[in-house]
């Protein structure tokens, strides 16, 4: 893998429960448990699986025109079993207009099939998410994956 392929965020606790999330870019958004405003690390997840997908859809039929209302709502149940806790019954739903129009017409002509491709091919999140890649972590250097531990130089944060 090469440097260009690496992301990077960076989380500093602000307070109990509350934390600060920064992106290489200087970024920042926070969030928290669930007892405040701010959005829980669930909410996260599904606000990146939606965040994706619209920006691939946003790119293709923008192309043509701007659309005149453009929602993307993404939902889950947050089960907790014996297998741990874990997002299921994942879902996003597209509503999009477009104006009247030639442009318009071709703008929504073309919404299904960018919204497949993104599913199937372009969205990084939902991608990775239906992968099931595996999430290696680490305390001081000292990483656990898959019940297996083992000593790194590198903290794994992604």
């Amino acid at each position: 893998m090469s440097e260009d392929s690496l992301r990077l965020v960076t989380l500093e606790r602000t307070s109990t429960g509350r934390f600060t999330a920064t992106n290489a870019r200087g970024g920042t958004i926070a969030f928290g448990t669930g007892d405040g405003t701010e959005f829980t690390p669930v909410e996260l997840l599904l606000a990146a699986i939606g965040g994706c997908t619209a920006a691939d859809v946003d790119v293709s039929t923008s192309r043509h025109v701007a659309p005149t209302a453009f929602t993307v709502t993404v939902s889950g149940h947050k089960v907790g079993d014996e297998d741990g806790n874990r997002m299921t019954d994942l879902a996003v739903a597209f509503s999009v207009t477009f104006p009247e129009g030639a442009s318009g017409d071709r703008a929504r002509a073309i919404l299904p099939r960018a919204v497949a491709v993104s599913h199937d091919r372009l969205c990084t999140v939902s991608r990775t998410v239906e992968a099931g890649t595996p999430v290696a972590v680490s305390v001081d250097g000292e990483a656990r994956h898959q019940g297996m531990t083992f000593r790194t130089a590198r903290t794994v944060t992604e």
